[in-house]
Formats: C-alpha cells, sequence, structure tokens
C-alpha cells in the first residue's frame, strides 16, 4: 500500500499536476463476475467524473401514482447493487414508480474524483443526477453513509426533497469517542495514510473482511453477496480505497448531528428504520436531533437492509402509504 491514493481534503489547494479523476471498471467485467442484477448502466458526465447510475422504470404512466420518482443511495463500500434486493421488492409494490439506484464517488462504475470527499460533492452528484432525470424532486431511500448524505441533501436542498427513508444511517457517531490514535489516523497526514486505510477498512468491516467460500454459486442463485463486492472493488477499481477512506474521514459518516436536526426542521416527512443490534445509531441518537418516527427491526444489525429486505421494505411501504 505504499503507493496509496490519498485524495485532498477540504479546504485544500488543488494540484495542477494531479489526475481528474480515476476511471472505474467497465460494466463487462462487473456483469462478467456478478451478473445482471441491475438494468443496464446509464451514465452522466459531470465536471468532477462520470456517475454510474440504474433505472427500473414504472410499469405505467399514471401521472397520479403517490410515489412518482425514488433515488436509492447505497453506504460506504458496497455500491448501488447492495440496494438492489430492496429496490426491487419496492419497485414491484408500486410499479408506477420511476426507481433508480446511483453509483457513488468511488463505488461500483462510478469514477474517483481527485477531490475532497465532503457532503457537498455527493449533493452536487445528487443534484446533477435529478437534473439529468429532469426530476424537480424525490423521494429519497438512504441506507448508512447514503442515510447520512441524504439528511445533508434534506438540509441543503428541501425542495427537492418529498420525503426521506433513513435505513441504518450513518453521521451521528461521534469523532470524539475514538482514541488519540485513531483520531489521528481521521487527521492523516505524512507516515500515517498505509496504517489509516488500514484501520478505517477495518473499523468498517468490523473486522478483517471474510469473503464467503460459496459466493459464486450464491450469486449464481441471484443473490447479493456484498463482500464479493466490495473485495471486487478493491481489485478492480484503482480509486475506491481512496473514496473509502475520504468518505469516512470526511464525507459525512462522522459528527453529522447539526445537519440531521437541520434536515429535521424542513418539515419533511421522514421514517428512519434501525436494526435492533446496531451500535452505529440508536433511536435516542436519532430523537436527540428530533427525528422521532422511528422502526426497529428484531435481531439484527446494520445489515438490515439485505439480511431483512421484506421487513424493511413493509415499514418502508406503510410509510409511503400515509404521504397525500
Amino acid at each position: 500500500m505504499s503507493n496509496t491514493l490519498v485524495l485532498p481534503r477540504p479546504g485544500a489547494a488543488s494540484s495542477d499536476t494531479a489526475p481528474h479523476s480515476i476511471q472505474a471498471p467497465s460494466e463487462e467485467t462487473f456483469i462478467s463476475t456478478f451478473g445482471q442484477l441491475l438494468p443496464k448502466a446509464s451514465y452522466l458526465q459531470t465536471p468532477k467524473g462520470k456517475v454510474a447510475y440504474y433505472e427500473i422504470h414504472p410499469s405505467s404512466t399514471d401521472a397520479k401514482a403517490p410515489i412518482p420518482r425514488v433515488l436509492f443511495i447505497h453506504g460506504v463500500q458496497t455500491p448501488a447493487i447492495g440496494l438492489q434486493p430492496l429496490a426491487s421488492v419496492l419497485s414491484s409494490r408500486f410499479p408506477r414508480a420511476h426507481c433508480v439506484l446511483v453509483d457513488l464517488w468511488g463505488h461500483g462504475l462510478t469514477e474517483t474524483p481527485v477531490a475532497a470527499h465532503e457532503p457537498a460533492l455527493f449533493h452536487g452528484l445528487l443534484e446533477a443526477l435529478m437534473n439529468q432525470l429532469q426530476w424537480e424532486k424525490a423521494h429519497l431511500v438512504g441506507y448508512s453513509f447514503g442515510g447520512s448524505t441524504t439528511a445533508t441533501f434534506a438540509a441543503a436542498y428541501p425542495e427537492r426533497v418529498q420525503s426521506m427513508v433513513l435505513v441504518a444511517p450513518a453521521g451521528l457517531l461521534r469523532s470524539e469517542k475514538f482514541t488519540e490514535l485513531e483520531r489521528s489516523y481521521l487527521r492523516g497526514g505524512e507516515g500515517l495514510e498505509e496504517q489509516a486505510c488500514a484501520w478505517v477498512l477495518e473499523f468498517l468491516e468490523g473486522g478483517e473482511l471474510v469473503v464467503p467460500v460459496d459466493w459464486k454459486e450464491r450469486v449464481g442463485r441471484g443473490e447479493v453477496v456484498a463482500e464479493a463486492v466490495r473485495d471486487w472493488q478493491m481489485k478492480e477499481h484503482a480509486g475506491h480505497l481512496a473514496s473509502v477512506v475520504g468518505i469516512f474521514r470526511d464525507g459525512g459518516v462522522l459528527d453529522k448531528h447539526a445537519g440531521f436536526a437541520e434536515a429535521a426542521n424542513k418539515g419533511i416527512a421522514s421514517l428512519c428504520v434501525l436494526g435492533e443490534l446496531d451500535d452505529l445509531c440508536t433511536v435516542q441518537d436519532l430523537q436527540d436531533i428530533g427525528m422521532h418516527n422511528v422502526a426497529v427491526v428484531p435481531q439484527v444489525g446494520h445489515g438490515v437492509v439485505r439480511q431483512k429486505v421484506l421487513e424493511v421494505s413493509l415499514l418502508i411501504e406503510e410509510f409511503w402509504n400515509t404521504l397525500s
């Protein structure tokens, strides 16, 4: 990891010699490994880099559909395919909805811009995508880091968010709870980047990444094996690790209480879904910043979005049915 790519930090001057963005793998490579669970990728070229997104088109053009447009925003490490099972179920229950999943910066088939991975960078991606789709506003479903991004996007652009669902949201973990050594990894600096990368990956995985030995058989059965997807990105996407570290440091995984509180004060209908065993975010954390519509799925942790797809989809369906 001696040639570790280190992204600029917020406020740092840009380098004239740095590449504009790091290219992502091809769709053909991804499909040959994981099959075509997602629709064929579409691409959006932005000033920061190329973004991949996937459209599940409605089966009806009824303009009066209660949930016409849904944008799914994944977490750090696992790209859009990780939300495919949830999106597929919700699309079947709301057949008039136009559902879109997006690979965030440095994930899946989306490039890594050589720029600070702060919330505004991801807000710009979401706004550019909505403009590309000609969506003035949409219902947002964000998981983990995507939940934090959804909340801070809603705070910054409330007019573009019809409702928001935050599933196991990151953003309310306080950096002050880390040790001084761990906080030094967050700050970064000369001689620390290799250790910082290793620590971030270990923290996010809860240990070493272990890919199930039967992952190919499971993929062949149409399953999403998130560990295998994460391992593939580490090997095939030259900018992925840098994006992961940049997101963890600056993107909104930590200390976003003010942004969540601002989103809660915008009057946007919201639902938060937590796994009972998840220690990343609690009911109390959400209530403290003004989000009180919280549902808890029992006997599951942070992986609730994939491990309890039917339970999560039912909660979202019930929430959406309450909206006018």
